[in-house]
């Protein structure tokens, strides 16, 4: 109340906020959490050139998202909430600091499904690739915007079919700088895999993006999520793509199907990373050429051992 009655002033805003982050220091506060991202968001949106207060303001929104997830809620926020944090990330859009922290901020809301489609609903993927092209330098920003754009391109009903397009070749860059971090590489080919499911990988990326993703694997085969996801991706691409099937069998670090064969070793026991290399093989098994690759390989043999497996899988 205290700061709803003088939005127009800086100072009471500033001191609300502070007020609010040492309330929210006490655990017991918890039910009433809920309530303050509008109100943060909108004196964020309010006071826009205040650079103070936006930094106040995501460091007490990623506390409050944190113990959020420490409860197990997965806050979602309105389309409000999402312009204000749209009008801050497009205001401050060549603030290093700022924006780490409010693509971290991003990424876990848009955990939220609605939150994520609030996020589409403002256009927000735009300055999400603008700031991936500006801080592909960052690390932290490089995490998170991937993180974000996995979670909002994912949906079935996506209408950013051009601008999703342009997401791949930005998603790419990142994958390839930060192919031996593997939280980074998750991340990204987690965003690719959701791009390629909305089919936004065109014909020109479909050999790159296939051998991109193969190096990924092979680099990164200690990362369960990452092995499924990345073969969840291959499977998207050769669904559509003989090209991405040749380049599978062809690339010049290694048949792709030797790269499948160990990743089933290594987690033979592992539900979702083998339904993903099932997935994947009968992309494969689509093209006449592959299947004689498949056929020399013994593949036959390792999916009667899967069979065995997950008798009821």
């Amino acid at each position: 109340e205290f700061m709803q009655a003088s939005w127009d002033i800086e100072e009471v805003q500033t001191k609300g906020i502070q007020q609010l982050a040492s309330f929210v220091k006490d655990k017991s506060a918890f039910p009433f959490l809920l309530k303050f991202p509008k109100v943060i968001t909108f004196a964020m949106k309010t006071h826009v050139t205040s650079l103070k207060l936006q930094l106040d303001g995501c460091r007490l929104l990623l506390e409050i998202l944190s113990q959020a997830l420490e409860q197990g809620v997965v806050m979602a926020l309105d389309e409000s909430v999402a312009t204000c944090l749209l009008v801050t990330v497009r205001k401050h859009a060549g603030n290093e600091e700022l924006l780490s922290l409010l693509c971290t901020v991003l990424m876990m809301v848009s955990a939220s499904e609605i939150t994520a489609e609030n996020l589409r609903k403002v256009g927000i993927i735009p300055d999400l690739l603008s700031i991936l092209r500006r801080f592909l330098h960052n690390d932290e920003i490089c995490f998170s915007c991937c993180g974000v754009l996995w979670s909002l391109a994912v949906s079935e009903d996506n209408a950013d079919q051009e601008v999703l397009e342009s997401a791949v070749p930005v998603t790419s860059a990142v994958l390839q700088k930060y192919l031996q971090n593997g939280a980074i590489a998750e991340s990204a080919c987690s965003a690719l895999w959701a791009l390629s499911l909305q089919g936004c990988v065109t014909d020109n990326d479909y050999e790159p993006t296939t051998a991109l993703l193969l190096d990924a694997l092979r680099m990164n085969s200690e990362r369960a999520v990452l092995v499924k996801n990345g073969c969840l991706a291959l499977a998207s691409l050769l669904r559509v793509s003989e090209i991405a099937a040749l380049t599978f069998i062809t690339d010049s670090k290694g048949n792709g199907i030797e790269l499948i064969k160990d990743i089933y070793h290594l987690y033979f026991s592992d539900p979702g990373v083998v339904g993903a290399v099932c997935l994947l093989i009968k992309e494969m098994a689509q093209y006449d050429e592959v299947v004689l690759d498949l056929l020399s390989q013994k593949m036959d043999k390792l999916l009667t051992e899967i069979k065995i497996q997950f008798p009821f899988n």
